[in-house]
């Protein structure tokens, strides 16, 4: 059984979610939440609700299923699309420059270890 969760225009940056997101793939999902509770990280409330929604979704698909069973098969980072996002910083002679603004798209899959 497989739940999923995905997170979209989460308002973090790619390589900044990417650093939380390492640090629990492949753990159990009790074990990730827990290190999340504890984890100094800006990503990391985000993907600690990402992770309490997949265990929602899974027993929402099948009520009977053992929670300490479920783990983090799959979690990955995109780099959203910036449309509405959009600064300008004055630079010199008149110039101006985009001001990068991060957007991520998370994914977090939640596997049954037999």
């Amino acid at each position: 059984m497989v739940s999923k969760a995905m997170a979209r225009f989460a308002h973090i940056s790619p390589r900044k979610a990417r650093v939380i997101v390492n640090l629990v793939r492949g753990r159990q999902a009790g074990e990730a939440l827990q290190l999340l509770e504890f984890t100094q990280k800006a990503a990391a409330p985000v993907i600690k609700k990402l992770i309490e929604s997949a265990v929602a979704n899974a027993r929402t698909q099948s009520p009977g299923v053992d929670l300490d069973s479920l783990f983090v098969q799959t979690a990955f980072v995109d780099k959203a699309p910036n449309k509405y996002m959009r600064r300008w910083r004055p630079r010199a002679m008149g110039r101006a420059t985009r001001v990068q603004k991060g957007l991520s798209h998370i994914t977090v899959i939640l596997g049954e270890r037999a």
